[in-house]
């Protein structure tokens, strides 16, 4: 008899959502965390919210822990790539290039959720069939209708903030009765300041004619609860892990990206708080066994045919790791990011006959435009964005060049040009102190303001993660290493979003300051003009879903062609990034995939 019904490897968003499911239907479930347990009581918490705000450079992992053994990529190991010389590989990732892979992830219990905006949009209808409508990259093997349900149970899950008819764009459509946990964020007064530049007016972009919306972004943190949701019950927000009067609403911090201070945006502790509360009532019909700083190694298997054993290596910081161990269940769940999936499998030397794991790694190249308006724009005040628009992430163009979207970003200049620490540089420089050099500095930092374009990008083979021999981590793992590069189609959506925010900043009349230099990692250029990407942090593909096994190395419920036992959960499954941020789609196959887990088990 094997040991669990389901072993999953990871603690994110994923693996608390199948955990959760399956145990509430009877299974018994191991998780497998390779990094530690933080963040499970309010000090704890905010002993991570100290470490953030004692930080000299503050980047996504700044507040989170990260141990030798099980090392997080952290994006100050980016460097510029030379062609020709040695592969980079001054953090945990192992880059060749051409161009840096420029992401980053968390191994925490919590995943990289833990340090995410909270952006929760839903995919258009028209992303599911690119191929079929574009001929660009590849369809999908379901579509937006049958995802709807399952939206809503994920939308549940993670308590999300937005109006119905906001979001009612594109093709996305709603139960008539359907309503959001929780009422939409308010605007901010950026927003409001740039929605009535530009509501309604017309840009041109490659000779077509756009017509602008500034739309709210749905979030995955809380606000005012809508009483008519589930039909009229309405919705109880969920405060912090360990501490559940905490957070019951956004405070209008300004650290979102990485830490919020009091949770009002949800992370997956909250999910695992959910089911030690189940657990602890004895609702629990199954149970959960959580097992962080243990590292898999290894997948076991005989070639083809179900999946025989995990391998895992257990460690105490600092001290010789344990021998590995050997665990055995009816059905086993990767559910890392795409990246630690892949290598994994790559690892184990998992049978990949169609030579599909690991390539067609994508993620949506973020690009920087930022202004100066004539007067205050409330920089810094609330989270970093609460809208965006939304109107061109679909349409004919998609033949030709990449869909984005445009997020208004209220951060003013932050990591665009380090402010406001650069501005008090320069202003220290031109000899202003005291009183002076703080009216000066308010006066300016206030009317910064930024755009942020997130491009899709299509799958290539050619971008990949893989493993070697020869670049190996403490406990004797691979770790994971890149070919990637940014094509055309890409790139010359760029060029289309340099067409917008030139129209834009004359609507606002706001003067350019937008600059990109050389010896940045991310520099790239299309048809003579500069352009700086950096990684959105949305980890795509590797291990795409389809309806042909030759084609796609998982089906539509994210089960293993060729393991019957094996499933591979989370963004490594998408056939294609399209260019909503990946987090509720992601979390809205965990649902679906649940309930195939529970079929296999006779348990549904």
């Amino acid at each position: 008899m094997p040991d669990y019904d389901v072993a999953i490897v990871g603690a994110g968003p994923v693996g608390a959502i199948l955990a959760g499911q399956l145990a509430q239907a009877g299974a018994r479930v191991l998780v497998l965390e390779a990094g530690v347990a933080a963040g499970r009581t309010w000090p704890e918490y905010q002993a991570s919210v100290e470490q953030y705000q004692a930080a000299g450079i503050k980047v996504p992992n700044t507040p989170y822990y990260s141990t030798q053994e099980a090392p997080s990529p952290n994006v100050l190991d980016i460097r510029k790539l030379t062609p020709g010389t040695l592969p980079a590989d001054t953090g945990y990732f192992v880059q060749d290039g051409p161009l840096p892979f420029g992401t980053d992830y968390l191994r925490s219990l919590g995943g990289t959720m833990m340090h995410w905006l909270g952006t929760c949009l839903r995919m258009v209808p028209a992303d599911f069939e690119i191929a079929s409508r574009y001929r660009q990259g590849t369809d999908w093997p379901i579509g937006y209708e049958e995802l709807i349900p399952y939206y809503a149970a994920a939308e549940l899950e993670l308590g999300v903030s937005a109006n119905v008819e906001d979001q009612a764009y594109l093709g996305i459509e709603f139960p008539a009765d359907y309503v959001f946990p929780m009422r939409r964020i308010p605007l901010s007064y950026l927003d409001q300041v740039v929605a009535k530049a530009v509501d309604g007016r017309t840009v041109t972009l490659d000779g077509a004619h756009h017509q602008l919306q500034v739309t709210s972004t749905p979030q995955a943190r809380n606000s005012m609860p809508n009483p008519s949701y589930n039909g009229g019950e309405g919705y109880q927000p969920v405060g912090a892990y360990g501490a559940p009067h905490e957070g019951l609403r956004c405070e209008g911090n300004s650290s979102c990206i990485p830490i919020c201070p009091v949770q009002a945006k949800y992370n997956p502790l909250k999910s695992w708080g959910r089911i030690e509360a189940l657990k602890a009532a004895g609702e629990l019909k199954g149970d959960v066994e959580m097992r962080t700083q243990c590292v898999v190694s290894r997948v076991i298997h005989s070639g083809k045919g179900p999946i025989e054993a995990l391998e895992y290596i257990a460690y105490d910081e600092g001290q010789t790791p344990d021998p590995p161990e050997r665990i055995t269940a009816s059905i086993y769940v990767l559910a890392c990011n795409s990246i630690e999936n892949a290598k994994l499998m790559l690892a184990s030397d998992v049978p990949n006959g169609n030579d599909l794991i690991g390539r067609n790694l994508m993620d949506h190249p973020y690009v920087l435009a930022w202004g100066l308006m004539p007067e205050s724009v409330g920089a810094y005040r609330g989270p970093s964005s609460t809208a965006g628009i939304e109107i061109l992430r679909d349409g004919g163009f998609r033949s030709q060049r990449a869909a984005f979207r445009m997020e208004v970003r209220g951060w003013g200049w932050d990591f665009a040009t380090n402010s406001p620490y650069s501005d008090v540089e320069a202003l220290v420089g031109d000899g202003l102190f005291g009183r002076e050099l703080r009216e000066r500095l308010a006066e300016r930092v206030s009317r910064q303001f930024a755009f942020g374009f997130l491009f899709e990008q299509l799958p290539r083979a050619t971008n990949r993660v893989y493993v070697d021999d020869s670049y190996l981590d403490p406990l004797g793992i691979p770790r994971p290493r890149f070919q990637y590069d940014i094509d055309d189609y890409t790139r010359a959506g760029m060029a289309s979003a340099r067409q917008l925010w030139t129209q834009l900043f004359a609507h606002l009349g706001a003067s350019d300051n937008t600059s990109y230099s050389e010896a940045d990692p991310g520099y790239i250029t299309y048809r003579g003009e500069p352009y700086l990407y950096i990684g959105a942090g949305h980890n795509v593909g590797t291990h795409l879903m389809g309806n042909d096994a030759a084609k796609s190395v998982v089906d539509s419920y994210q089960r293993c062609w060729e393991h019957e036992n094996l499933y591979l959960a989370g963004c490594g499954s998408f056939p294609t990034i399209a260019t909503s941020n990946p987090s509720l789609t992601m979390a809205a196959l965990a649902f679906r995939t649940s309930g195939e887990m529970k079929r296999d088990l006779g348990l549904q």
